[in-house]
């Protein structure tokens, strides 16, 4: 039996998207990674911090999830269902002849994985400690400073930029000029004063606004 096979190809999807993001690890696309991985555990504390979900939390908790960076534990995951998947069909063309149909046996496995990388994960975040605050909230982005890295800001057009939280983790967000007059350009390095929403608005460091902080 091969992971090619029909009934194995949702567990071959899993292992090749696992290689894939080992791969791009090693290659060097992982700051790329790193910086979506951190936007990601942000929005989704913030979400949970507002919905203030005990009940998600808990759930959450018993799964493994915001113990590691959301990368890790989506690897643990794929490389979880990908095992238990492969394992049953083995088990089952072993016993009874024939294995489940592919989404069957996907759903079964799926089922089982979670659990499973909730208990990988737990003790996987003691070893891995410099991961265990990366993930913070968008306020806390306030009063950094952020360096705005394609195209140029102005007054509703946001310019993406780079801010570095308080455990030196990096967040990729949409910057605007807090003074609707001016732009912000390429390369440049401004303070994030306020936030609508997803938007944060920078100040340029010659601004009198800082002067009176």
């Amino acid at each position: 039996m091969t992971l090619l096979e029909a009934h194995n190809l949702p567990f071959a999807g899993a292992a090749i998207l696992l290689i894939f993001i080992a791969l791009a690890q090693l290659i060097g696309m992982g700051d790329i990674f790193d910086g979506a991985d951190a936007d990601l555990d942000v929005d989704l504390d913030a979400d949970l911090d507002v919905q203030g979900g005990g009940l998600i939390n808990s759930a959450l908790a018993l799964l493994g999830f915001g113990h590691v960076p959301f990368l890790v534990w989506l690897a643990v995951l794929l490389f979880a269902f990908a095992g238990i998947g492969v394992a049953i069909q083995q088990t089952l063309i072993g016993t009874l002849g024939a294995p489940l149909p592919g989404w069957l046996a996907a759903i079964g496995a799926g089922a089982a994985a979670l659990p499973v990388t909730g208990a990988l994960t737990r003790p996987l975040a003691r070893i891995l400690p410099q991961d265990e605050t990366s993930a913070v909230g968008l306020g806390s982005l306030l009063r950094r400073d952020a360096e705005i890295q394609i195209g140029e800001a102005s007054a509703g057009s946001p310019a993406r930029a780079k801010v570095i939280d308080a455990h030196g983790q990096p967040h990729f967000v949409m910057v605007e000029p807090n003074d609707p007059e001016t732009t912000l350009k390429q390369g440049e390095t401004v303070m994030l004063v306020r936030r609508e929403g997803e938007t944060f608005y920078g100040v340029q460091y010659e601004n009198p606004m800082l002067a009176l902080n």
